[in-house]
């Protein structure tokens, strides 16, 4: 079943349909925030830094567009995903919120809620950062505005922040799909059309790069559902009694199953934390761009250079170097956030199954270790190359840069897995119903 039949299978099911309804409402209310500019700013300015800054346009990406217009939710998720970064980092390292997460539903809405508090002081810094950016006499996209007007749009940027998690969160608790997501899917989406006639009508030979661009896409699409969706699967044999009807007596017996390992457990974090890390060179150099002297000529150099293409080939190699490095350690931080093998093993212990071949136990818990370490690998492999290989390789095969390369390979990663993860959910709804309707 693809997306389009599961969305007809759920518009039958009134109560789907209402949920679908309420998606689709509260997605246009985002997108109707992401239109209201902010007073002040100067649009022309704004188009030139965004279109030479590679780096901006990944944050912008992650706000539905709603930076690089400044809009009341110009910051989108961004501080929100930062804080959700930032409280599983703590999870591993602090006892007490490790006790939590295992408490169940309370011990996670408490997490939630510190997350929450976490995002206000986030989107204030990260305000007060892009403040400072916009006001620099170099990019004079607010020209001189007064500590009052200052202190109001970062009052606003945070307040829009606020609003994109509130409704993010209530897509996700009564809607269909993660929030998040399906906004950050939404804004991706919402930027194509706009992107490729703005560039198409620059000239002839541009409709044949989009037509070399969009069978990359076609192509990385198809290879990222495959490697999504692969899986390890690990023999699994269960014991159990078995009861003969015929003597009345039982035997020992099994069941044969399997322990499916995703080759891509980390999903799409490891990139997100990647763009946080490398962004925060950037971030810092906006508060210090209108320092004098050293401070303010460093803090002008990161802003320019520190960014995919940053002008050399040696800042080139750096910086993808760096991010690719970045997402290889933390794809494997991540899996081993979300999959412990001593769990998994205690687990399979209590109920009575076992890897045949494994003793249960340790030498299962240092089997499923090294299975993980060998398939994470990769996973890590695939998550790099498409963030950062995917949008080098088709700038040199199209002659694109990077920066009008709308469907880069984080975008495009996020799309196919948002849209595998929603269309998993309307299925899963739809069973529920179809045996809801049997039992009945």
């Amino acid at each position: 079943m693809n997306l389009l039949q599961a969305l007809a299978q759920a518009l039958r099911i009134p109560e789907l349909r209402k949920k679908l309804v309420f998606t689709v409402l509260l997605l246009l209310a985002f997108r109707i925030l992401a239109s209201i500019s902010i007073p002040g700013a100067n649009p022309t300015a704004l188009a030139n830094l965004f279109g030479k800054n590679t780096l901006l346009g990944l944050l912008n990406l992650f706000s539905g567009n709603g930076l690089a217009k400044f809009t009341i939710v110009g910051l989108g998720l961004n501080p929100y995903i930062n804080a959700t970064i930032i409280m599983q980092l703590m999870t591993v390292v602090s006892v007490r919120l490790k006790e939590l997460s295992k408490e169940g539903e309370m011990g996670r809405k408490r997490i939630t809620r510190y997350t929450r508090w976490l995002t206000v002081p986030l989107a204030a810094l990260q305000a007060f950062g892009f403040m400072a950016l916009f006001t620099n006499p170099s990019v004079a996209i607010l020209v001189n505005p007064s500590v009052t007007e200052t202190l109001t749009i970062i009052v606003t940027l945070t307040a829009g922040t606020i609003i994109a998690m509130w409704l993010g969160e209530l897509i996700t608790e009564y809607g269909v799909g993660n929030g998040v997501s399906l906004i950050i899917f939404t804004g991706i989406i919402a930027q194509l059309p706009g992107a490729l006639v703005s560039y198409g009508s620059e000239g002839p030979s541009n409709i044949f790069h989009i037509f070399e661009m969009a069978v990359i896409a076609l192509v990385a699409a198809a290879g990222i559902i495959e490697v999504q969706q692969a899986q390890r699967k690990v023999p699994m044999q269960s014991a159990q009694r078995v009861l003969n009807p015929r003597t009345g007596m039982s035997s020992a017996g099994g069941r044969r199953n399997f322990l499916p390992l995703r080759v891509n457990t980390a999903g799409v974090i490891p990139i997100i934390f990647a763009i946080s890390i490398m962004a925060f060179p950037t971030i810092f150099a906006n508060l210090f761009g209108s320092a004098s002297g050293f401070i303010g000529n460093l803090a002008t150099w990161v802003r320019d250079n520190w960014q995919p293409n940053g002008g050399t080939v040696l800042l080139d190699l750096l910086y993808n170097g760096f991010e690719f490095v970045l997402i290889l350690g933390f794809t494997y931080f991540y899996t081993a956030v979300v999959f412990d093998p001593n769990d998994v093993a205690d687990n399979l212990k209590k109920s009575s199954t076992f890897i045949p071949g494994i003793r249960p136990g340790r030498q299962t818990a240092e089997y499923l270790g090294r299975v993980m370490s060998r398939i994470t690998l990769a996973g890590a492999l695939f998550l790099a190359g498409v963030t950062v290989v995917l949008p080098l390789a088709t700038s040199f095969l199209t002659g694109v840069s990077t920066t009008q390369f709308l469907l880069g390979g984080t975008a495009i990663l996020i799309v196919v897995g948002v849209a595998l993860d929603t269309m998993k959910q309307i299925e899963t709804q739809l069973l529920m119903r179809q045996y809801k309707g049997f039992i009945r």
